[in-house]
Parts: structure tokens; C-alpha cells; sequence
């Protein structure tokens, strides 16, 4: 069943209307044919009630020799009549309709012997037209014909009944199908089309929050969506805005920390490195410088981290074909071409952050390979290295500042573990994401997938 439901909610809506309208005029039709079959059978008894009526007043005023050819003129369709020895009908029935013919034929006609009932084909006896009569026989006991036996008062003194039957009243279905189309049909088209607009103004302000909080989750902070829609959206699209903003503010600021105390840092270093050079134990001079330089290191990179959080470089359009050649020639990595891709992005930053990660890839692994392809509208940029690669469990640790894969990496290979996050920075920055995963049997894949 979930999987004939529609994923949208515009979709589930429209279902739940063309639903709500089918049932709804199932049902309304149900009702509307079953209340118009029985206006139509009183109808008819009513109308078959006064013929009689009419007729016996008639038959009872004129010579028995014209009766014949009365009973032929008032015969049709719907009613037949004979003028017999004896009644047809021979006991009232209980049902309605037998007693409302009754009550009026005995309140027109007093002082005479009247019969009814519902009758079914088997109890006639007249020789009338049998026209319909296999119909008459599948239908329910209710809609068939009504019989009615009234004693006829005349001059002659005999004993005669004129006995009538009327035709069963049909179900019409045709007619309740072409209803059932035509006021679904108006039903659809109408409630449709006032839906499909009020839906598009309900998804509307979804969808653009979705967008904005797609781009907020790569790391735009720019992202904002507007205030409109009902309330509800309205609040919450002035929630997300307003969690947007405190988030840059608070990324600026934890950036300008960073850069403060990279910066602050360098002076500090630098007087220590200028004292350490003039010690006389050489073996002491050497550590001490050693741990300066690692310092520097560490420096150098708090304040490259806090940039590539908060450039404001310019995007423009950036052929990924000449960047990489220059990144992999400059680095001494292969690269291979699969299909040309350009991106919208910061040339300088976006260099820096692929940069890194070939240099990591050589760094680590003696040799890297850079491969360019697409994939469902996004560029993808592979670099694989022939490394010892990383524990799994120490993936996504790796993007963190300061945090080095030492147990699958050389310790001696320098570096203050800021090269994957200032990658995935940037990389997120442009809308793309950055991941990695283990080559078999040995190495690492560092994958970057930008939109085209």
C-alpha cells in the first residue's frame, strides 16, 4: 500500500480529494437513484390509483356493451386492465404501498369490495401483455407490479371486477450510470482545480524552506527563505532566518578567534625560535626548534582555517580541466580526464582545497592520481593515493581540526591536521560535499562532488 502512495505531499492531497469525491458521490448517487425509484413508484401507483378511479366511475354510468371498448382506449404501457366474473386480487397486503392505493380508492369509491396487493408474476392470471415480465421477475418484491380488484356497481345486476396491473417500474440504471459520470466528472474538475491552487500555494513555502535548509546544511549561511504562507510557515520560515543568522554570527566569530590567536601566536614563536638559536647544546637546540616549527605549523594553519570559513572571494565560472592540470603538474600527480565540467566557484579557495588534498595524497601515499568525471549533474573529482589508508572508525573524525590519522599515517610526515577541514570547509562553501572512503587492497579515496 505505501508503495502506491505518492511521495509529495501535493500528490497525497489531489489523492485524498479524488478519494474523498469518488466515495462521496458513490454514495450521493446510491441515495438519489434509490429515492428517485421510489418517487417513480408512487408516482405510478398514484397514477394507476386515480385510472381506476376514473374508470370505474365510467364503467358504472355506462351501458356494460361500451365497457370493451373503454378498457381498450384506457390501457398503455403502464397499466392493463380487464373487466372479469371474478377479482384478481383476492386479499389486501401489508405493504405500503398497498395500503396508501387502499385508502384512497375506498375514500373515492365506498360501500364496495377493493383489493390490493403486491403482486409477482406467477399470481397473474390475466392474459395481459407479458412485455418486461423476465425483467419484473429479478427484481425485488417492492418494486413489482401493483394489483388492484374493484367491484364495479350496474344496472345489469351481475357481478364483475375490473382488475388492473400496473407495469413494474423499472431501475434505470443507465440513467443512474450517466448521473454517477456526470456529477463525478463536474466534481473532479471542479474541486481539481480549486485544490491543484490551493496546493501549490501550501507546498510552495515547504518546498523553498526544504531548498534553504539543504543549502544551510553544505554550509551557506546566506541561505534565507521568505516570509509568506500561512502562519505556520511564516513562523517557521522566521524561526529558520533567524537560526541562520545566530549561526553566522556565531561562525564569524569563532573564525575571528581563530585567525587572532594563529596571528597572536607567530610573535611569541618567532622570539623563541631567535633564543633557541643561540643556545650552545646542540642536541637541545635542535628539539627546541623542532617543536617551534611545529608550532608555526599550527599557527600558520589556525589562521588559513579561519579564512577559508570566512572568504568572500568572488564566484565565477571555473573550468575544473585547467585547474587540475595545474594542481596535478605543480604536485607531481597523474591525472585523468573522463569528461570536461565546469563549476560556479572561488578559483583561489577551491585550488587551495583540492590542493590539500592531493598533497595529502602524495604526502601519504608516494603518488596520487586525480580522476575528473560527472555523475547525475555533478562534477566529481577523485584523488586515490596507494597509502596506508584509514581505519574506518577514523573517517569522519579526520575532518576535524587538528585531529591526524596516526594510526594509518606517518607521524613524521608533518602538517597540523588541518588539511581536511579546510577542504570540506570550502568544499561545502561551493554546495558540494567531500568524502572518503578506503581503496582495496590499499590506499585512500578522497571524492569531491560539486554541481555542474
Amino acid at each position: 500500500m505505501r508503495k502506491l502512495m505518492p511521495e509529495g505531499l501535493a500528490g497525497r492531497f489531489v489523492l485524498l480529494l479524488v478519494t474523498a469525491l469518488l466515495v462521496a458521490n458513490m454514495i450521493a448517487v446510491f441515495f438519489l437513484v434509490s429515492e428517485s425509484r421510489r418517487f417513480n413508484r408512487e408516482a405510478q401507483d398514484a397514477r394507476q390509483v386515480e385510472r381506476v378511479i376514473t374508470l370505474v366511475s365510467v364503467l358504472e354510468t355506462v351501458d356494460p356493451v361500451l365497457w370493451p371498448s373503454i378498457i381498450a382506449e384506457s390501457e398503455n404501457r403502464m397499466m392493463q386492465t380487464r373487466i372479469e366474473n371474478s377479482p384478481l386480487v383476492l386479499a389486501a397486503g401489508p405493504e405500503q404501498r398497498v395500503l396508501f392505493a387502499l385508502a384512497v380508492l375506498k375514500q373515492a369509491l365506498p360501500n364496495r369490495q377493493i383489493y390490493s396487493t403486491i403482486m409477482a408474476r406467477q399470481d397473474l392470471r390475466l392474459g395481459f401483455n407479458q412485455r418486461n415480465d423476465d425483467r419484473r421477475d429479478a427484481l425485488p418484491l417492492e418494486a413489482r407490479a401493483l394489483g388492484i380488484s374493484v367491484e364495479l356497481k350496474n344496472q345489469s345486476g351481475g357481478q364483475f371486477w375490473l382488475n388492473s396491473v400496473s407495469a413494474a417500474p423499472g431501475r434505470n440504471a443507465g440513467a443512474a450510470l450517466r448521473v454517477l459520470l456526470t456529477g463525478l466528472g463536474l466534481s473532479l474538475v471542479t474541486v481539481l482545480g480549486f485544490g491543484l491552487i490551493f496546493v501549490r500555494q501550501l507546498v510552495g513555502p515547504i518546498s523553498e524552506l526544504a531548498r534553504a535548509a539543504a543549502a544551510a546544511a553544505n554550509g551557506d549561511r546566506s541561505a534565507r527563505v521568505a516570509i509568506s504562507g500561512v502562519r505556520e510557515f511564516r513562523l517557521a520560515g522566521a524561526a529558520f532566518n533567524d537560526m541562520q543568522s545566530k549561526i553566522a554570527q556565531f561562525d564569524a566569530e569563532r573564525m575571528r578567534t581563530l585567525a587572532a590567536v594563529g596571528h597572536d601566536l607567530r610573535t611569541p614563536i618567532t622570539s623563541l625560535r631567535i633564543r633557541a638559536e643561540m643556545l650552545d647544546d646542540d642536541s637541545t637546540r635542535e628539539a627546541f626548534i623542532r617543536t617551534l616549527d611545529d608550532m608555526t605549523i599550527m599557527a600558520d594553519g589556525l589562521v588559513q582555517f579561519a579564512k577559508s570559513g570566512r572568504e568572500s572571494e568572488a564566484k565565477q565560472h571555473v573550468d575544473l580541466v585547467n585547474l587540475l592540470t595545474h594542481l596535478s603538474e605543480a604536485r607531481g600527480a597523474a591525472l585523468t580526464v573522463k569528461t570536461s565540467a565546469t563549476v560556479l566557484a572561488g578559483p583561489v579557495s577551491l585550488a587551495r582545497a583540492i590542493g590539500n588534498l592531493i598533497d595529502n595524497g602524495v604526502r601519504y601515499g608516494g603518488t596520487a592520481t586525480v580522476i575528473l568525471s560527472q555523475n547525475a549533474g555533478q562534477a566529481c573529482i577523485t584523488i586515490e593515493d596507494d597509502g596506508p589508508g584509514i581505519a574506518p572508525d577514523q573517517m569522519e573524525a579526520l575532518f576535524e581540526p587538528f585531529v591526524r590519522g596516526d594510526a594509518s599515517r606517518n607521524n613524521e610526515t608533518g602538517g597540523a591536521g588541518l588539511g581536511l577541514s579546510i577542504a570540506r570547509a570550502i568544499i561545502v562553501s561551493h554546495g558540494g560535499t567531500l568524502t572518503l572512503e578506503n581503496k582495496h587492497p590499499n590506499g585512500l579515496r578522497a571524492i569531491v562532488s560539486l554541481p555542474v
